[in-house]
């Protein structure tokens, strides 16, 4: 990706419910929005070809 590192760190360093696939802060341990713990790391890669 072309963006500067400050962008790249407030886009991409996440974490995204498994549930409701709301956004949460990296240091999260329960979504914020529905109260559950599974919780993954955004993708920092683009999938598919």
């Amino acid at each position: 990706m072309a963006r500067f590192p400050e962008a790249e760190a407030r886009l991409l360093i996440k974490k995204i419910c498994m549930d409701c696939s709301s956004r949460n802060a990296w240091k999260a341990k329960r979504c914020r929005r529905c109260g559950r713990k599974a919780l993954r790391p955004k993708a920092r890669e683009p999938r598919g070809g």
